[in-house]
């Protein structure tokens, strides 16, 4: 139940993985290497590799990231390819979903597996767009947005 726009994120282990789905150069390159591990997502050009229904219809790019979380990096190398994301904001509210419990009561008839490793708090990551090779902050969460400042 996404709106049309709606930005989905590809979880990766590491940075080997963010060059298969996204095109970036040399500069950009360092400064993600330098924040990942960590709680930024990096929306990049898309490369073919990215399905178009993961892709922004018109922009052509994706989010990436590079978790901290034990559990989401034990799900990428066990599975040895990218887990596909979007925060859990049912149809009308405004906030995500952050409790296993809450999340079974409303949505175990839908989903296959929920897995309860404690609270995750609800603040978000720290959106950064690259157009142009030039990075934007597009949303402070919890990375600092400092470095990704542009004067």
């Amino acid at each position: 139940q996404l709106d049309a726009d709606h930005n989905f994120t590809l979880v990766c282990r590491d940075l080997s993985e963010l060059s298969v789905y996204a095109k970036f150069n040399n500069a950009v390159f360092r400064l993600i290497k330098a924040h990942t591990p960590g709680p930024y997502t990096f929306v990049l050009p898309a490369t073919k590799e990215v399905p178009r229904r993961l892709q922004h219809p018109k922009r052509k790019t994706i989010g990436l990231r590079i978790p901290v979380n034990n559990i989401a990096l034990a799900l990428l190398e066990e599975l040895n390819e990218p887990l596909m994301s979007s925060t859990l904001i049912l149809p009308g509210e405004t906030m995500p979903m952050t409790e296993a419990d809450e999340i079974a009561d409303q949505l175990s008839k839908h989903v296959d597996l929920i897995i309860d490793g404690g609270a995750c708090g609800s603040e978000p990551t720290t959106v950064v767009e690259f157009i142009n090779d030039l990075p934007e902050v597009v949303r402070v969460g919890m990375g600092d947005p400092e470095p990704f400042e542009v004067e």
